[in-house]
């Protein structure tokens, strides 16, 4: 109840959620000593797989004996997601002294909400400051509060595509815009880019980055995968190959991601990750809301004899990995879908067409930013989908007609995913 309480004080330090710029975190670090500026810090920039890769990282630093403190945004069950310390997530005894503390430093100055949880996520790190720090970029990086730091070991720059649109200027809402935000103002380090979903863009990154004097590490170039008929990855770089075991993450896509992961850790050189760290570590990668198969609790005991799946998709790009995933499963797909109202509704559904044996769209509980059901209904009814809308995901899944072996994907948000999980 007293974090719940701090949580809602914090989210009323400044009138809007978002504020783009750097001032007011970088007056706050100021107060606490600048303690971002003695961390060990590995950045992840991009549209869609900064988790994903945060997370393979994590696991292969784990069996390598490497302790991690991480920030990610945004949280799916609950905030205490956010900031994990020495591999470990906070409590919530933990985490509601270390915001009451921040805020008593801040000394009731406007922040946003964002900017005062990412200070503190710096403030707590100080107990911490020899483990690796794994800090993802939210929105657009240049403007992003974790671009406070001075310096880094290295840039991650994962699959880049449209998204938050909504905070761009009419006239640039466009890929090029994107990937300027995501890259202009990256550190000196190491910059490692992962695989794009086009050539073009992968281009458009390099040209991006190309002024950094940076290390460039760059999915094609400097590192490579594979996926043999036989069933192994092989992964390569200027280091070697690694037959690689199959990750516990579904969907190719992840390969990608985990391809990252490993092209980074191999490039630090003082990290001393070897080959068996990799294989281990990429089979024990922790992750929700990733095309996660639910296997028991109270919505699965709606459907025992069908899979049914969580996955927070929520633009364009996500929506095609997450069909490409759906097109290897022989069987019917019953899609539930929850979205926000500040995303492409139209553009992510138009994907699935004429794949899906059902649609069946929801509000998001507990989101006064969700889309209302009934208008995401009329937005995607031109794409022939055998449509309808329910008032709760149990009325939305016990409403299907379920044949043998058909499946169900909840998707459209990590807060829908969020809620999804928590009901279950």
């Amino acid at each position: 109840m007293k974090l719940q309480k701090i949580i809602s004080h914090l989210q009323r330090l400044h009138p809007k959620e978002i504020d783009l710029g750097l001032s007011r975190i970088k007056k706050l670090c100021s107060k606490i000593g600048n303690l971002q500026d003695n961390l060990k810090c590995i950045q992840i920039a991009g549209t869609n797989g900064k988790y994903s890769t945060i997370q393979a990282i994590r696991s292969i630093l784990k069996e390598a004996g490497i302790n991690c403190n991480i920030y990610i945004s945004p949280h799916v069950k609950k905030i205490n997601e956010r900031f994990v310390y020495n591999d470990i997530e906070i409590s919530d005894e933990d985490l509601f002294h270390l915001l009451n503390e921040i805020e008593e430093i801040n000394a009731g100055e406007p922040i946003t909400y964002f900017e005062i949880l990412t200070a503190a996520f710096f403030y707590g790190c100080k107990k911490y400051t020899n483990n690796l720090t794994l800090c993802e970029f939210g929105l657009f990086a240049k403007f992003d509060a974790v671009n406070v730091l001075k310096n880094n070991l290295a840039t991650i720059i994962t699959s880049i595509g449209l998204d938050h649109l909504d905070w761009l200027p009419e006239n640039e809402r466009n890929i090029n815009k994107i990937i300027f935000e995501k890259t202009s103002c990256l550190l000196n380090s190491k910059i490692i880019v992962s695989e794009q979903s086009s050539n073009e863009i992968l281009n458009k990154i390099i040209k991006s980055i190309s002024n950094n004097p940076s290390e460039k590490i760059i999915f094609n170039s400097q590192f490579t995968y594979s996926l043999n008929e036989n069933g192994f990855i092989y992964y390569e770089d200027k280091f070697g190959g690694i037959k690689l075991p199959t990750p516990n993450l579904k969907g190719n896509f992840q390969i990608s991601n985990i391809a990252t992961a490993i092209a980074t850790v191999r490039n630090i050189e003082h990290l001393n990750v070897n080959e068996n760290h990799i294989k281990s570590g990429i089979t024990k990668i922790k992750s929700i809301a990733r095309l996660q198969e639910l296997k028991e609790g109270k919505l699965k005991n709606l459907v025992k004899n069908n899979k049914i799946f969580v996955d927070g998709s929520h633009n364009p790009l996500g929506a095609e990995v997450l069909s490409k995933y759906l097109d290897t499963l022989n069987c019917n797909k019953h899609m539930i879908l929850g979205m926000m109202k500040n995303k492409d509704h139209e553009k992510y559904a138009s994907v699935f067409k004429g794949k899906l044996a059902s649609l069946t769209t929801i509000n998001i509980p507990h989101q006064k930013n969700s889309v209302n059901k009934e208008d995401l209904k009329n937005k995607i009814s031109k794409y022939g989908f055998n449509l309808q809308s329910k008032n709760s995901v149990y009325e939305a899944i016990t409403s299907l007609e379920l044949k043998k072996d058909d499946m169900i994907i909840i998707t459209g948000s990590l807060y829908l995913a969020g809620e999804v999980l928590n009901l279950n």
